[in-house]
């Protein structure tokens, strides 16, 4: 009798534990997606300053909710991953102009300018000069869509193809780009503002573009010259603290870490016979072989990124490359975003640009709940919008600052013509 009870209680039994493993999937589905993290705005660090408050009322991206799409959008991990695989949904192709640019050590900048598809709102002729993420060009779905968006709002665009970075273009000198040199940003500048001597520029920067074009308007004075303010998005601020932090596990980091060094190593060996066969080379035969066993980003850069430019030490490279010694000379309006849930960028890194917007009035530092690495996608449930948060929050502060700087030069031009009177 015992015996038949038992059998009777065997499907209960299994259907419990259905039940359980039901229970346990669907509690790591919650726990990995982070479905039970709240949406809200992006917390605003800014000195409170009459420019901070017009702001924050002209720019209502700022102030309300980002909603990222319901199912996987609350996953810093998933939003970073659909960049990195997908880039953009719906990929416009702007039509451009590729340019030629000549450097004194016999290296050759390339950048991609795209006209304005209409006037701009306020009447002005403004550029935005555009720098990519890491190995990145004007070809990347997320550069596509931005620069379409922003041609239709006014704007011309310039982009610059990092050296080394596009493909089936051969290097002219034995060096690529590095983390933060400025050279050929520099070159891109120089030229639009000799080509258009009417135009004002719009400095944005994505990522490692972040550290190069904070770097670039810190360096010299004369590099904000008609400059009207920058934006950055998800840089880190400092090489050498975000190169410790690449090496720890939590938010699989380590992970990202390989596949970033994996993709540097395939960029800089598709260069190979350039370095083998120019005699200016500073990288040999010796440091590329090292770099075929190189699995992280630390030993990429010690075996050939920091040889192109002389230094002797990683931490001398670091140092040197990075934004976090130059970006408090920068007067311009300067935007900071960055996202809580991103995977590349250590929550430790963040200190920077808080500490930064709580000292200098100009800056303003946006940091979102979500968004991952250069995510920032929008939509319901599961599909997300061609516009992320990230296009349309650039725009959205840099149209608010062409119409503050179009107000004070005309109240400029009223009182001076008042005086003369």
């Amino acid at each position: 009798e015992s015996s038949l009870t038992f059998g009777a209680e065997l499907p209960l039994m299994f259907d419990g534990m259905k039940l359980a493993a039901v229970a346990a999937v669907l509690y790591i589905i919650v726990r990995s997606l982070n479905l039970k993290s709240p949406t809200a705005p992006p917390a605003i660090t800014y000195q409170d300053t009459p420019l901070s408050r017009y702001l924050l009322k002209s720019c209502p991206m700022l102030s309300k909710e980002y909603v990222p799409p319901l199912l996987w959008g609350k996953s810093g991990h998933l939003q970073t991953v659909l960049y990195g695989k997908m880039g953009r949904v719906n990929t416009p192709t702007p039509c451009g102009i590729r340019k030629f640019l000549p450097m004194q050590d016999g290296a050759t900048a390339t950048f991609d300018l795209f006209e304005a598809s209409g006037e701009h709102r306020t009447g002005d002729d403004i550029t935005m000069v555009i720098c990519p993420g890491i190995g990145n060009h004007s070809e990347k779905r997320y550069i596509r869509t931005f620069v379409d968006y922003s041609q239709r709002q006014g704007y011309r665009c310039a982009v610059l193809n990092h050296l080394g970075a596009l493909p089936n273009v051969e290097l002219t000198s034995p060096r690529m780009f590095t983390y933060g040199c400025t050279w050929e940003f520099g070159a891109m500048v120089d030229y639009v503002k000799q080509a258009f001597p009417q135009t004002l520029l719009v400095v944005v920067g994505f990522s490692l573009g972040g550290n190069i074009v904070c770097k670039f308007l810190g360096e010299k004075r004369s590099n904000q010259e008609r400059v009207l303010c920058c934006i950055s998005v998800c840089q880190g601020y400092s090489a050498l603290r975000a190169q410790e932090t690449f090496h720890q596990w939590d938010q699989c980091r380590r992970l990202y870490n390989f596949m970033l060094a994996d993709k540097m190593k395939k960029l800089v060996l598709s260069h190979r016979s350039t370095f083998s066969s120019m005699a200016s080379s500073l990288i040999g035969e010796a440091d590329l072989n090292r770099l075929l066993a190189a699995t992280s980003l630390t030993q990429v850069d010690d075996s050939v990124m920091r040889k192109f430019h002389g230094h002797r030490c990683l931490r001398e490279f670091y140092e040197k490359e990075s934004c976090v010694h130059y970006i408090h000379n920068v007067c311009v309006p300067l935007l900071l975003v960055n996202s809580l849930d991103d995977p590349l960028v250590h929550q430790s890194l963040l200190d920077i640009p808080c500490r930064l917007a709580d000292k200098m009035p100009n800056v303003m530092f946006a940091l979102t709940q979500h968004g991952g690495h250069m995510g920032f996608f929008e939509g319901d449930v599961l599909f997300p919008q061609p516009l992320t948060w990230m296009d349309k929050v650039i725009v959205e502060y840099t149209n608010a600052i062409c119409h503050w700087e179009k107000k004070r030069r005309l109240c400029k031009t009223n009182s001076h013509q008042d005086t003369r009177t």
